[in-house]
C-alpha cells in the first residue's frame, strides 16, 4: 500500500526543549520496528549563527530555527501517525488533530529542507554565456559546480583578467557549437 504514495514534509510540534529528544527517539523506534520505508527522514531545521560575547569575541553556535518543531518526511499510515504521535515529548502534528497537513513543495524548498537533486547541461571546463545578473552577455568558462548550494564558478575575462565570479546555476547556459 505505502509504495504507491510519495513520502512528504509534515511539522511535528514538541514541547519546547525537546527536540532532540524526539528526533532521536523516532529514530530509535523506527528502526527497532523497521518502518524505514514509511518514516524516512527526521530533521531539526537548524542554522549556524556567529555571536559577539560580551568580552568581544566571535563565538559559533548552531540555533534552531523553529524550535518546539521537528520535520519529519514519511507516509501517513495509522502506524507511522501512532508511532509519530506517541512519542513522549511530541505534542502533535501541525494541522487539525485528525489528519497532519503536508508542507508544500514550496514551504519546502523555502526552509531549505529537502534534498532535490539538480542536474545541469553543463560540466567543468564548458564554454557558458551569463544570461542573467549584472555580467549578463559575458561569457567564460565553468570552474567548479556546487549542486548542494546552488552556485556555479565561472572564470570570466574581465579588464584583461582571469575573474572568478559565483553564480546560480541557472544564470549561465552552455554555448552551443
Amino acid at each position: 500500500m505505502a509504495d504507491f504514495e510519495e513520502a512528504k514534509w509534515y511539522v511535528v510540534h514538541t514541547y519546547s526543549g525537546y527536540e532532540n529528544k524526539v528526533m532521536t527517539d523516532l529514530e530509535k523506534m523506527v528502526e527497532n520496528r523497521g518502518m524505514q520505508d514509511l518514516i524516512q527522514e527526521i530533521m531539526i531545521p537548524t542554522e549556524t549563527v556567529t555571536e559577539i560575547t560580551a568580552d568581544g569575541k566571535e563565538k559559533t553556535v548552531e540555533r534552531k530555527i523553529f524550535p518546539g518543531y521537528v520535520m519529519i518526511k514519511m507516509i501517513v499510515t495509522d502506524d507511522s501517525w501512532y508511532v509519530v504521535r506517541n512519542t513522549r515529548g511530541c505534542t502533535g502534528f501541525v494541522g487539525p488533530a485528525s489528519k497532519p497537513v503536508p508542507l508544500t513543495d514550496e514551504e519546502v524548498a523555502n526552509l531549505g529542507i529537502g534534498k532535490r537533486s539538480v542536474e545541469v547541461a553543463y560540466s567543468v571546463g564548458d564554454a557558458v554565456n551569463i544570461i542573467d545578473g549584472p555580467l549578463n552577455g559575458f561569457q567564460g568558462k565553468v570552474d567548479e559546480i556546487d549542486t548542494e548550494a546552488n552556485s556555479v564558478r565561472v572564470i570570466i575575462s574581465m579588464l584583461g583578467r582571469e575573474t572568478p565570479v559565483e553564480l546560480e546555476l541557472n544564470q549561465i547556459e552552455l554555448i552551443r557549437d
